[in-house]
């Protein structure tokens, strides 16, 4: 199992069992992903590292708090309704994703690009709005709560570039060990992001065929939050990163300069 996945499972000196059964309880919901939804025990077992007599008792202890249903044909488990309202309930009740996202959608319209915010979770970054304008039609499609690799992606090179230097370093020495291969390429690719993040305010990169995308770290008093935008092109990355830099930083000075006049007395 991925040490990313089972980090949150190791028992922390002085916790209760009550706080380590909720631990646990999360760890099977957050083992449900787009492609993976329905999920036996035995594949709860091989995701979360837990142990079949723990799986068994927390999946019946998410089905009677309506957080699972399951599945009578093939015995497995999904999220249920609940879960969703939850996210709904997190989405509305946002106050940078309220701020953001009409400014996002004028700048999507406006330029027809690609304009996304989201947040780190682990070692992946997670779409919280994702406005799709593109100039050319692709196949890909991304979608409020989709995932994507954070050292692979802008997205991502732009939060380590200010993630505080502890987290930092756990996770490149995580994905220096899950990309031995790639690593020496990843690495020197990550350092040049985090000094054009320092020099410019952005990064860009190009993970995807024919896909640039920029990014630029939003720092609010409460969170790291990420800016995007993109487009499929088949244009070089640096005459991209000149075009939409602007833009994008733009963007984010206007979103912080409202959050500043909200919160202010």
């Amino acid at each position: 199992m991925d040490p990313a996945r089972s980090e949150i499972l190791h028992d922390k000196p002085g916790q209760s069992p009550a706080n380590r059964s909720l631990e646990r309880g999360i760890e099977i919901l957050r083992a449900f992903r787009p492609g993976s939804e329905l999920l036996g025990n035995g594949d709860l077992v091989e995701r979360t590292g837990l142990s079949k007599a723990t799986v068994s008792r927390l999946t019946q202890t998410l089905v009677g708090a309506g957080m699972l249903q399951v599945d009578q044909q093939s015995r497995a488990y999904r999220l249920a309704p609940a879960v969703l309202s939850l996210a709904h309930a997190m989405r509305t009740g946002s106050s940078v994703l309220s701020v953001a996202a009409p400014r996002m959608r004028a700048l999507a319209e406006g330029r027809r690009i690609n304009v996304g915010l989201a947040c780190p979770d682990r070692d992946e970054m997670v779409y919280l709005e994702s406005i799709r304008y593109s100039r050319r039609i692709v196949l890909r499609h991304v979608v409020s709560g989709q995932r994507v690799p954070m050292e692979l992606t802008s997205l991502g090179r732009a939060y380590l570039a200010v993630a505080p230097q502890a987290r930092r370093e756990a996770l490149l020495a995580r994905f220096a060990q899950r990309r031995a291969a790639q690593w020496p390429v990843l690495q020197e690719e990550i350092a040049r992001a985090a000094q054009s993040v320092a020099a410019r305010g952005f990064c860009a990169a190009a993970w995807q065929p024919e896909v640039v995308a920029l990014a630029t770290p939003l720092v609010t008093a409460d969170a790291v939050y990420v800016l995007n935008c993109s487009l499929s092109t088949a244009e070089p990355l640096a005459q991209v990163a000149e075009e939409l830099c602007a833009p994008l930083l733009q963007l984010r000075g206007e979103i912080l300069q409202q959050l500043d006049a909200a919160a202010a007395p």
